[in-house]
């Protein structure tokens, strides 16, 4: 029986997932903490509430990631200064070492998933990928 597509991209994205696995945990970081740590590099400053929400985790589990990722001297946690109860979060010069040695991890594992296909398919697949994406980031509508 052919796999649907929801099943395909689902048996892919877990198939990406463990290849990356692998390969990051060469270097002593797991793959949810290479998502907070690139998640963070794109919102630098955010605060735990609005990375949780980035990162569609709950936010006492991302408090946790934080606290080991914090122990690693990857993160740090400064003040809010618009909230005292707040902490807006910040890669140290560590962390962004480290994301500068997972890239190039990244980039195998992606060309691997690639193997084969032309400039020309990556780039539609990109389109593609791109449009289901877009499709179902849309909040549903009322009937």
């Amino acid at each position: 029986m052919e796999d649907n597509i929801g099943a395909m991209l689902a048996d892919t994205s877990r198939l990406i997932r463990r290849a990356f696995d692998e390969r990051a945990r060469s270097i002593g970081v797991t793959r949810p903490q290479w998502q907070v740590l690139t998640t963070l590099r794109r919102h630098e400053g955010s605060n735990q509430g609005s990375l949780a929400e980035l990162l569609d985790v709950e936010p006492i589990t991302l408090s946790r990631m934080l606290d080991r990722l914090q122990q690693a001297r990857l993160v740090e946690r400064r003040p809010d200064p618009a909230d005292r109860r707040a902490w807006c979060l910040y890669l140290t010069p560590k962390g962004n070492a480290l994301l500068k040695d997972l890239k190039p991890l990244g980039e195998q594992v992606v060309a691997m998933a690639l193997e084969g296909m032309s400039p020309a398919e990556r780039d539609d697949l990109r389109i593609k990928l791109d449009r289901i994406r877009g499709n179902l980031s849309r909040s549903p509508t009322a009937d």
